[in-house]
């Protein structure tokens, strides 16, 4: 017996009926022995191509909500993405399900975020004349952008996970839909972490009415939202949170809004990031021989606005300025490192 089919046997052995069984996956867009792989799970193989794909890697360079942050602690794409993950593989695990799918959707989720946060998202979806969805990036990513345009071939529930970590769709195994609500846990507090260290927030302007039902800092408030997903999930069968933890999660969502996400600290330079984007766009639109080669290909059948809109949805912060100046700074004026 292979070691694959050892562990999908132990996962009917160990695993809540109401799990995502590997060997019971509807399977990947173009067909594939998984009986070639006679180590991982087909869960685990999607997770390997996630962690050892390029996007995966620019993550680290991109924004998270602080544009180019002063400091090395700030979170980027990437540290959320890990600490989605860790929270996610914690509540499955003591509910029982997969875990090895919720860290394979974790770590796929945030593939198709923009340069410069979710500045970049509006920067797009203006240029674009429709909304630009990272989610509906980040499953464009693993399906057709990557390896050159052949995709990773991830199996059903692990892009349908990507696709529903956000939006309308709501993913249809558990592991997806925990890894939807670990998203929302982990970047409303992260985010209050990132802010204290900028300076915005103390624990103290918390409002208490949030603070007495989710705790009074980031471990505290981390702690309660797990647990209580994970009793709430285990007593009702349905992911979510009791009335109260729920209206209080709500509740600290739009404070952060107000007081972080709207702040000029945090926010005051998005007004130049989108400008850049926007102007890199229209370059490429009228320049599209000036595109990568490995995106040549790609107009002929996606068109050029798509094509163009790809190339700078995959760009990292730093690689987006750069270019910016490469092509809009004299080189005279330009500060070498």
């Amino acid at each position: 017996m292979s070691i694959r089919k050892m562990l999908e046997e132990q996962e009917h052995q160990r695993l809540d009926p109401r799990a995502a069984f590997s060997d019971r996956s509807k399977g990947r867009p173009r067909p594939e022995p998984e009986q070639a792989d006679e180590v991982r799970t087909c869960y685990q193989r999607d997770t390997d191509r996630i962690v050892h794909s390029k996007s995966f890697r620019r993550m680290m360079h991109k924004t998270q909500v602080f544009l180019r942050p002063e400091g090395d602690h700030y979170r980027t794409r990437m540290t959320h993405t890990l600490e989605v993950a860790r929270i996610a593989r914690t509540i499955t695990r003591a509910l029982g399900l997969n875990e090895d799918l919720a860290e394979a959707i974790a770590l796929g989720h945030d593939l198709g975020h923009t340069p410069f946060g979710h500045a970049g998202e509006d920067a797009l979806s203006q240029v674009m004349r429709q909304p630009f969805r990272h989610n509906e990036q980040s499953l464009r990513v693993v399906d057709i952008l990557e390896k050159d345009g052949h995709g990773l071939n991830l199996s059903y529930e692990v892009r349908m996970g990507i696709l529903g970590h956000t939006g309308e769709h709501v993913p249809e195994t558990l592991e997806g839909q925990i890894v939807r609500k670990s998203d929302q846990i982990a970047y409303i507090n992260h985010d209050i972490d990132d802010a204290m260290r900028a300076g915005i927030l103390t624990d103290r302007d918390i409002p208490r009415g949030i603070a007495r039902v989710l705790g009074q800092n980031h471990r505290e408030r981390i702690n309660t939202l797990v647990t209580q997903c994970i009793r709430y999930t285990a007593d009702t069968g349905k992911v979510g949170m009791d009335a109260e933890v729920s209206e209080a999660m709500q509740d600290l969502r739009q404070f952060m809004f107000r007081r972080v996400y709207k702040n000029p600290v945090a926010k005051g330079e998005e007004s130049k990031a989108k400008a850049l984007l926007q102007q890199l766009f229209a370059y490429y639109m009228a320049h599209p021989e000036a595109l990568p080669e490995a995106f040549q290909p790609q107009l002929s059948f996606d068109g050029m606005a798509r094509t163009v809109c790809d190339y700078i949805a995959g760009m990292t912060d730093k690689y987006a300025v750069d270019k910016f100046t490469e092509l809009f700074v004299p080189s005279a004026w330009q500060v070498r490192g």
